[in-house]
């Protein structure tokens, strides 16, 4: 098994203990956008928790330092990809960055806050990847200020198609710590979840706008 694997296993078992992430295949919640979801997801919580946002920033480092050594900047995503940008950037001595989903509208109309050269190689940190849309949004904010974004790294994602497609059709590359799928996996295991389940939680990422109807 690979390190990234016994990662994304840790990962998820983390966001589990700590109720990060919830399961309900069978009394699912809903989204703001209407949509049916047996996920429930908010990474903030593992900033309350020392042991889980330092495993994730080691995670997020040996990452980088494995696949984008070249990486001069660490760039989070407002507001939850902020604490763990500095978290990674503290433990790869390099600079941080972030990114506001738009420009201030007062001073000096800032989008970035820190300094992002034109040509530095900037890594995107954001907590979760549902569709990808403020995720790309950041990216692009990046490379309109003259970065190169080297990947946007997330701690999960759900793994929907959508999001997979419009990163490709961005040309952004994505990497997450953990996943829905490897989420799936680790419940069962624990028993958080019975057998009974999985493929009603599989149907979901396959059709979401189709759960629960």
């Amino acid at each position: 098994m690979s390190t990234l694997s016994n990662t994304s296993q840790n990962v998820a078992a983390y966001l589990l203990e700590i109720g990060a992430v919830a399961l309900r295949p069978q009394d699912p919640f809903t989204w703001t956008s209407g949509i049916k979801s047996p996920i429930y997801c908010d990474n903030r919580l593992t900033m309350s928790f020392p042991e889980v946002r330092n495993y994730i920033a080691g995670g997020f480092a040996a990452l980088i330092k494995a696949s984008y050594p070249e990486a001069q900047v660490i760039a989070g995503t407002a507001t939850a990809g902020i604490p763990h940008a500095a978290w990674v950037s503290d433990k790869l001595n390099l600079p941080m960055a972030y990114i506001r989903d738009k420009a201030k509208g007062h001073g000096k109309q800032n989008q970035i806050e820190g300094s992002i050269s034109p040509g530095q190689k900037v890594i995107v940190i954001e907590d979760l990847i549902s569709t990808g849309g403020s995720s790309i949004k950041a990216a692009q904010a990046v490379e309109e200020a003259g970065g190169e974004v080297l990947a946007v790294l997330a701690i999960f994602s759900y793994e929907l198609d959508r999001a997979t497609e419009a990163f490709a059709a961005a040309g952004v590359p994505l990497q997450s710590l953990s996943n829905y799928t490897t989420l799936i996996d680790v419940a069962l295991s624990q028993g958080k979840i019975a057998e009974s389940d999985v493929a009603l939680l599989q149907s979901w990422r396959k059709d979401p706008a189709s759960f629960g109807v």
